[in-house]
């Protein structure tokens, strides 16, 4: 078997894992030490709940996030995985969603003008993305001046714990398993040095294994333009 009909496979079924995760009720989900949320629902709604305008999502999957936006927003999705693109049509419709464009770019290369969206959404991709910092400077010159970036995101442990022995220890096979997917990145430091005028975010755990550090909030881009 040749390796890009195996990536295909993997990714076809990649796409229909991450559909039947659609099911699954994020209310049952617990938020530890999280100071203003107590499920991953209520900090989904919170996050994402007020949303206006354009909203550019970064790999959306099979949709997971759709049920906790306002039904009238204008609401694109990024993602590579063209096998999830039915899956994202059908749970859009599901979920009452009109305005929805979808398009097979990248975090690195997004496929809009500059200055030109609301808001964009991250949850659970800067992990996987190949190069951070780049993906950053995408999602600020695609924002609007004073634009919102909004992430939730797994992230590394603290130094010399043992999920974070387990993370470095495991990264090889889990990028295989999860599609590039990095268990123990400094995703926070990015976001403080990639020129935001604001970034606002809550450190919490989930409990699950390896990935259950997570940092959720907010990054504004400024109102005005150099």
């Amino acid at each position: 078997m040749k390796f890009s009909n195996l990536s295909q496979i993997q990714k076809r079924l990649f796409a229909w894992g991450m559909s039947k995760a659609n099911a699954a009720d994020g209310s049952a989900i617990e938020l530890i030490n999280c100071p203003d949320y107590s499920t991953l629902a209520e900090l989904k709604q919170g996050l994402l709940g007020s949303l206006e305008g354009k909203v550019l999502e970064i790999g959306p999957g099979a949709g997971s996030n759709l049920s906790y936006y306002p039904k009238d927003i204008d609401w694109i999705g990024v993602e590579p995985n063209l096998f999830m693109h039915q899956y994202l049509e059908q749970e859009a419709d599901s979920q009452g969603l009109k305005k929805i464009r979808l398009s097979p770019g990248s975090a690195e290369k997004l496929p809009v003008e500059n200055n030109s969206i609301d808001s964009v959404v991250s949850t659970h991709v800067l992990c996987s993305v190949s190069n951070i910092d780049h993906s950053l400077q995408e999602i600020k010159r695609i924002l609007k001046p004073g634009g919102s970036f909004i992430f939730l995101e797994h992230v590394a442990a603290k130094c010399c714990t043992w999920t974070r022995r387990t993370q470095d220890s495991i990264e090889p096979l889990w990028k295989v398993l999860f599609d590039n997917c990095h268990p123990n990145r400094n995703t926070w430091n990015a976001l403080e040095n990639a020129g935001f005028e604001s970034v606002n975010y809550q450190q919490f755990s989930l409990s699950i294994p390896i990935v259950s550090p997570h940092i959720a909030g907010v990054a504004k881009k400024a109102k005005t333009l150099d």
